[in-house]
């Protein structure tokens, strides 16, 4: 049978770390590893014990190192193949499954099922059952296929939540690009180099993760910096931005100045009200920005009216 390594990076969030562990433990088709890249100066201690090894590998404060650490958790990897999930994921009972069958036939990049779970769902007692009963697809991703696995022809789709790969594809693409640090733009420059230089992407009905709850801004104008230092590296490589709706939402905000001729300008820092209009309330599942762009664009658009004033009386 073939070998999978499940790859998380880590940085707080003991507590969904833990329900990633309880999650692979309840697979049909046990992992042979859990390799857990630590972005902080210690190792997790008391973590549930399941049927496999858990490796952490401490990089240390290195705040969010994404790329390197992804790299480095394949480097270490010895399954055949790589299943990349986030620390805030639960993967479904056949999630492991899912992907190996699918890897035995395609060799591309294979993005697997998200559902959003909403605050308290994913208490110490949680169960499939319930999570089945409250989870929702996030309204700005595409859900997946009808069945198997379906051909996608556009790079941006790229989801580094929850993804699979075989190792040797992996290890000869090159990797994440480690310029990119912090929030943003490096799954979006690893998809659009693996597919130019003829890699396939594509979606998979099945591997269903579990996101859990925690609090978040979107857009991340908490991750301002970086997203805009992101942005730049990838025009300065591709000859464009990417990230195009959060720059968008950043500029209605008057966060930035992202004029196309020239350099982004950072107008200010993100204050209270920014804060508020982009956070995630408690009752929602997940954070969505293009409900936030709408808000943005309603308000710009009656500012305009009421700037403009009445319209003027036609003569007699």
């Amino acid at each position: 049978m073939t070998s999978l390594s499940v790859l998380t990076l880590a940085r707080g969030r003991a507590a969904h770390l833990a329900n990633l562990v309880r999650g692979l433990s309840r697979q049909s088709v046990m992992p042979v590893e859990l390799i857990v890249v630590v972005m902080q100066a210690e190792a997790y201690d008391a973590l549930p014990d399941g049927p496999f090894p858990i490796r952490q590998i401490v990089l240390g404060d290195v705040g969010l190192s994404l790329s390197t650490a992804r790299n480095r958790a394949a480097a270490e990897a010895r399954g055949d193949f790589l299943v990349f999930l986030d620390i805030d994921c639960i993967p479904g009972p056949d999630a492991l499954d899912d992907y190996r069958e699918a890897l035995l036939s395609f060799d591309g990049l294979l993005m697997g099922e998200v559902m959003y779970l909403p605050k308290g769902a994913a208490g110490d007692d949680w169960q499939y059952d319930g999570f089945e009963a409250v989870c929702v697809r996030h309204s700005d991703r595409r859900g997946p296929p009808a069945s198997g696995i379906e051909t996608c022809n556009d790079y941006r789709c790229f989801w580094s939540l929850n993804f699979a790969i075989r190792r040797e594809t992996f290890l000869a693409s090159g990797g994440f690009d480690e310029r990119f640090t912090g929030y943003g733009g490096e799954d979006t420059d690893y998809a659009k180099g693996f597919t130019l230089a003829g890699g396939r992407l594509a979606w998979l009905n099945g591997a269903r993760v579990y996101h859990q709850y925690h609090p978040h801004h979107m857009p991340p104008v908490h991750h301002l910096h970086s997203v805009v230092r992101n942005a730049e590296i990838f025009e300065a490589k591709w000859g464009y931005r990417t990230m195009g709706h959060w720059l968008h939402a950043f500029s209605l905000m008057g966060l930035i100045d992202n004029s196309p001729e020239r350099r982004i300008r950072i107008l200010r820092a993100p204050n209270a009200d920014d804060l508020a209009l982009t956070s995630q309330q408690a009752h929602q599942p997940y954070a969505n920005t293009a409900s936030v762009i709408r808000i943005l664009e309603a308000g710009r658009l009656e500012a305009r009216r009421e700037n403009a004033g009445p319209l003027p009386q036609a003569a007699e």
